[in-house]
């Protein structure tokens, strides 16, 4: 039996907590494409010694839990208030949606780094060969010629790390950020009727399912060019 009264009191809060939600993960999914593809260009391309840093970068992100990254930025932070707030950053560091913001923008760009990489690597020698043989810079070939074709080949992955992102930001709770996890938790705590959580678990697996097949529509535009087996 549905409960009606329940989303008619915490209905509003819960669509607050869902725009939350969807703030964080489209947010930092879109930070970390900015990041990641130079980090991704400096991985395949770079020195020895930067793409040894850089590959240090997605290894911890990708290595450790984001929850761990959490709390080190929100709480860690504190340690450092001092010199924050000198540098004028402390207003970031206080508010827990930009802690939230900025740790899942980093843990995201170290996985989109390694699609990207990847993607990079996979496109034939050969074209950068022949680009480079035509006298265009490293600039113009990456902007023309590589990132094109990785970009199509990252363009399922990247889909995959958006839903994770969805479902990841739920992590926000944890630093009292009011996402749509949080405001579920805090009718259920109200109120004790589980169907707040059942509401919410809804809510991320129709977001879920619209991601995934706006995913396929943009794959078949992208790529319609290509033969399919």
């Amino acid at each position: 039996m549905i409960h009606w009264e329940l989303f008619e009191k915490f209905g509003p809060r819960m669509a607050d907590g869902f725009l939350v939600t969807l703030e964080l993960a489209i947010g930092s999914s879109l930070l970390g494409l900015l990041i990641a593809a130079p980090v991704a260009l400096g991985r395949v391309f770079g020195s020895r010694p930067l793409s040894a840093a850089l590959f240090a970068y997605t290894y911890v992100f990708r290595g450790t839990p984001m929850l761990a990254q959490l709390f080190l930025i929100y709480y860690g932070s504190a340690q450092f208030q001092p010199a924050l707030a000198e540098a004028g950053l402390w207003w970031l560091f206080r508010d827990p949606f930009f802690c939230s913001l900025l740790t899942f923008t980093l843990n995201t760009a170290a996985y989109q780094a390694e699609i990207f990489a990847g993607a990079i690597r996979a496109v034939p020698r050969g074209q950068i060969e022949a680009a480079r043989a035509a006298a265009m810079t490293p600039m113009l070939t990456a902007r023309r010629i590589i990132l094109p074709q990785a970009a199509r080949l990252a363009l399922r992955p990247f889909g995959n790390e958006l839903i994770l992102m969805v479902k990841g930001s739920a992590l926000a709770s944890a630093v009292t950020v009011y996402d749509l996890l949080a405001t579920a938790k805090l009718a259920f705590n109200r109120t004790y009727d589980f169907q707040a959580y059942i509401a919410a678990a809804l809510v991320y697996v129709l977001t879920v399912e619209i991601i995934r097949r706006f995913w396929n529509v943009l794959d078949r535009r992208l790529n319609r060019h290509l033969v399919r087996a």
